[in-house]
């Protein structure tokens, strides 16, 4: 039995495009955990990605019943429907060239505010 390769799949993920991921995962606010599992990162990678995204507020981290919970702030907002906004744009331009992704952007109104936790 022989392995057939898929052609045309990345098999690594730009660092915008983890840090959309994990910026959409923590919309709503969510656990160090549950944003490792659904991004499929390591523990060192994503403690890397969550540093970075704090220290350049796209992401806020607050006490919950004795967890840390992560939220997307505003700014991680726009980022990820300004990021949208790209592919888009790219891939509206020709089929031939088009941009993979692993995940569906969504846009999002820019005066919304949002609640530290929607419960």
């Amino acid at each position: 039995m022989t392995a057939t390769p898929i052609m045309n799949v990345p098999k690594r993920r730009d660092k915008l495009v983890i840090m959309a991921e994990i910026i959409g995962i923590a919309k709503r606010g969510t656990s160090k955990t549950h944003i490792m599992f659904e991004a499929n990162l390591s523990f060192s990678q994503l403690n890397q990605y969550l540093n970075l995204l704090l220290q350049i507020n796209l992401l806020e981290k607050f006490p919950c019943d004795e967890k840390e919970i992560y939220k997307a702030t505003e700014k991680g907002l726009e980022f990820l429907e300004r990021q949208g906004e790209i592919i888009n744009l790219l891939n509206s331009n020709t089929h031939k060239n088009s941009v993979k992704t692993t995940f569906q952007f969504n846009t999002f109104p820019r005066n919304k505010t949002f609640s530290k936790l929607n419960t």
